[in-house]
């Protein structure tokens, strides 16, 4: 048994739930009566239409029906090859009659086979006959269906691309509903189109379109729902993912350090531009130096950590036989101008 089956390997995967979904889907859409066969059909190869039937044969077996899967594609079946069973005898063994180990042809037993799942039987494609389909329209296929409608609960049919060949449309008029697979960015919406009118214009029933293989993200494909198992497996990045990610990081490290360093920058710019503020300080020349009467200073820049505070020169106090010179000096000097005022006038 392939790995296709995920909805048997993996029952707890997205892709599981997905049919688990499309089962619950296909239930209500047929409420009204009870689904007995269920065409899968697909506009052209390639787009799943084996997959998408196998697994969904899967999901029907394990919520308890009793399901046959059924590989009407006598041109390319490959149904024996997913389930891992015998491919021969099969469908076209039986309704030819023709098979190589001349079983009974009544015995629906000698070709079904048996698979992995439980409740689940397949009938492969058997031979491959050079008129199929006028083996689908012939009384031993619709005998066919009704001795399984009595032994199973659900027979779901394989069926052909509906534009290719004209089987899938044959089967569609003697079954219950048809199911039509496309592809994302491979199924034309003319094809899609034509297959479902040529379906309805032979008297089918189109239950839906499953759209198939469409692109999903690694982080969204991990995603589980909430009773999944606790270990997951991480899927691992591209390497061209990654070498992004690590160079959107170490820019968005150097961003960072660069704008603390600018910052630490302004900041140590600003102290300094305090510290450094120049003070005046008036210091005094001594009298040896001095070359005028007027008294001379000189500035000195400095810091203000480094600040000399000079204290002033304190005048020694005069005695009294000096300050009373001075007094008398002063008077003579009134004197003598009141004198020279008075012989002015």
């Amino acid at each position: 048994m392939k790995k296709e089956l995920i909805a048997h390997k993996d029952p707890k995967s997205p892709v599981s739930e997905i049919f688990r979904t499309l089962r619950t889907n296909i239930q209500f859409m047929n409420s009204n009566k009870q689904l007995k066969t269920l065409l899968v059909t697909s506009t052209l190869p390639g787009e799943g239409k084996s997959w998408v039937s196998s697994n969904l044969a899967v999901a029907f077996a394990q919520a308890g029906k009793r399901v046959v899967l059924i590989d009407a594609d006598m041109r390319k079946g490959r149904l024996y090859n997913i389930f891992g069973v015998l491919p021969r005898p099969g469908l076209s063994n039986y309704l030819s009659g023709v098979n190589e180990n001349s079983f009974e042809k009544n015995n629906l037993v000698n070709f079904l086979r048996e698979t992995e799942v439980p409740n689940l039987y397949v009938m492969p494609a058997g031979n491959i006959p050079p008129n199929p389909s006028e083996l689908l329209i012939t009384p031993q296929m619709v005998n066919l269906l009704d001795e399984l409608k009595q032994e199973c609960d659900l027979i779901i049919i394989d069926g052909t691309p509906s534009k290719l060949v004209t089987d899938a449309v044959i089967l569609s008029r003697i079954v219950d509903s048809t199911i039509v697979v496309t592809a994302h960015n491979q199924t034309k919406k003319d094809d899609l189109q034509k297959v479902i009118r040529d379906i309805k214009n032979v008297g089918g029933n189109v239950a839906g379109v499953v759209f198939n293989k469409i692109p999903v993200s690694a982080k969204k494909y991990n995603e589980t729902y909430y009773y999944s198992s606790v270990t997951q497996k991480t899927q691992v990045k591209p390497k061209t993912e990654v070498n992004y990610e690590q160079k959107r990081e170490i820019q968005r490290s150097r961003t960072i350090e660069n704008n603390s360093n600018d910052r630490e920058t302004r900041e140590t710019q600003e102290n300094l531009k305090t510290k450094s503020n120049e003070l005046e300080v008036e210091v005094e020349i001594p009298k040896a130096l001095r070359k005028e009467k007027t008294e001379q200073f000189i500035t000195i820049p400095m810091r203000e950590e480094t600040k000399i505070q000079i204290e002033p020169e304190i005048p020694k106090e005069k005695t009294a036989e000096e300050r009373t010179a001075e007094v008398l000096k002063e008077f003579n000097e009134y004197l003598k101008k009141e004198k020279r005022r008075k012989n002015y006038k």
